[in-house]
């Protein structure tokens, strides 16, 4: 095995060789969090025959240049995989592979790089799609935690700290109350000059649109309990390669090593031997045509084929309190803790099921339909899905918030869409559904001025009343016990 650090196109490189002569087909990954990490995964990719590379992109640790997120990897990446292809240890066979950012990178190589510069397959797990998708929920509420987090810890430096903003936190727990929300890097102590710009990304969808005309096999891989999870699901439908497969499980953002609380052994998977195993079949053509894949149904050992979705069902909700209650951003509903305040005014509309009679296998889009009213012109409604177990275990579900705009006290009908949901609910599990007005800090706070919650510099309380008779839970219930499917069968085949 033969490594080396060159400079592609004057971007740091870090290559592995197989033994052996070549020439080899070659892996991309292009990351922004650092090239020296992915070693050891280099070293697995080259004593299976690869040509492995990854790259520090334009700006980030040690490759020159100016750092912009989601601005310069199409051409970067497209000057890189000429480069790959012009070497003599190459076959000029190439595979995008990357995660998040990296798989943001591999993307926009195989849907927007000139014909001759796109990879010939794609990996792309837990895809960050842009800068709109990133930043803000479909309803165009803003992920106030999770931007806040990625900024502080890769924002306008060349390197990174990856705790930056839980030390933040610790010296100061209000830190993200302070308003405007766009002086956040005053509070951090250091220059953020592209956090304010952020939130004036609001166009989504330019991949997902791209991909239905891609011309080369995908495998998607994703977690359940990962922000993007819509996105990836979204991106495996809506790809028109000839081959698109599907891996998501009860998994967060760091996949494998950060399950859910819902995972089993049976969902732990090598990834590496089977993008592997996967990257030698779609470079071969061996892969079948279409949409094909496996999710891992949380609270059980099962995986279900992806293309498998219950049948929504409503569930009958009965009140518990707060069919009308104050949302006030001065003690918004907390995004990080389950508990229920029993004390003072009520801060959300709170309804839930009864115990189920028997175990519930949920796999698919949630959502909840209700009637209601606020005092404000602009008022969010965020919903939030807990499951309770027999023991008393409160365990989060999914959440949707969606952000209305219409006349004060004026009553609307509307859809909250919760996202995906894969698990087994067991017997004597209650839902408990609850509706307030905000969701913070994973979601910054509407402030119900009508001024935008990113530069917004006065908070005032919305009065709001819920029809608790219209709200209808509607969950994809599979009405048989579901398929019991091999994953990597279903990856490979």
């Amino acid at each position: 095995m033969t490594p080396f650090t060159v400079a592609v196109e004057g971007l740091a490189t870090d290559i592995h060789l197989p033994d052996g002569d070549g020439p080899f087909p070659a892996v991309l990954i292009r990351t922004p969090y650092d090239r020296t990490r992915h070693r050891a995964e280099l070293r697995g990719w080259a004593r299976r025959g690869f040509a492995a590379l990854v790259q520090d992109v334009r700006g980030r640790h040690a490759s020159p240049g100016e750092w912009h997120p989601y601005e310069n990897e199409t051409a970067d990446g497209a000057a890189t995989a000429r480069w790959i292809r012009r070497q003599p240890w190459n076959d000029r066979r190439l595979v995008a592979v990357g995660a998040s950012y990296a798989a943001h990178c591999a993307l926009t190589l195989a849907l927007d790089a000139p014909t001759d510069a796109r990879p010939d397959a794609v990996i792309a797990a837990v895809p960050a799609l842009g800068t709109a998708e990133t930043a803000r929920e479909p309803s165009g509420v803003e992920r106030l935690l999770a931007r806040a987090g990625w900024w502080a810890a890769h924002g306008d430096r060349p390197d990174s700290d990856d705790n930056a903003l839980d030390k933040a936190l610790a010296a100061d727990p209000g830190l993200l109350t302070h308003l405007p929300l766009t002086g956040l890097p005053d509070r951090l102590g250091r220059s953020l000059p592209s956090w304010p710009g952020l939130w004036r990304h609001r166009e989504r969808g330019r991949l997902l649109a791209g991909a239905e005309h891609a011309g080369m096999p995908l495998l998607a891989v994703g977690g359940h309990h990962d922000h993007f999870a819509e996105d990836t699901v979204a991106l495996w439908r809506r790809w028109g390669g000839p081959s698109a497969r599907l891996l998501l499980g009860p998994w967060g953002h760091g996949l494998g090593a950060e399950p859910g609380p819902d995972a089993e052994p049976a969902h732990r998977v090598n990834l590496g031997e089977l993008y592997v195993r996967w990257a030698r079949r779609a470079l071969a053509g061996d892969l079948g045509r279409g949409h094909r894949g496996a999710v891992g149904l949380g609270g059980s050992p099962l995986w279900t084929p992806a293309d498998v979705e219950g049948e929504p069902r409503a569930q009958n909700v009965r009140l518990l309190h707060g069919s009308s209650f104050t949302a006030d951003p001065e003690r918004p509903m907390s995004s990080a803790d389950l508990a229920v305040p029993r004390n003072g005014p009520p801060d959300r509309c709170l309804l839930v099921t009864p115990p189920l009679p028997r175990p519930l296998d949920v796999v698919g889009p949630v959502e909840v339909r209700l009637r209601a009213t606020a005092d404000t012109t602009s008022a969010d409604w965020a919903v939030r899905l807990v499951a309770l177990t027999p023991r008393g275990v409160a365990q989060r579900l999914a959440v949707g918030v969606v952000r209305r705009e219409e006349p004060p006290g004026g009553q609307g009908e509307f859809t909250v869409r919760l996202g995906r949901v894969a698990r087994r609910l067991a017997a004597g599990t209650r839902l408990r559904l609850e509706i307030a007005g905000h969701h913070f800090p994973a979601h910054a706070r509407n402030p119900h001025t009508g001024d935008d919650p990113v530069t917004a510099t006065r908070l005032l309380a919305s009065r709001r009343e819920v029809d608790a008779g219209s709200v209808a839970l509607r969950l994809p219930v599979l009405m048989s016990r579901p398929t019991p499917t091999d994953p990597a069968e279903e990856i490979l085949r």
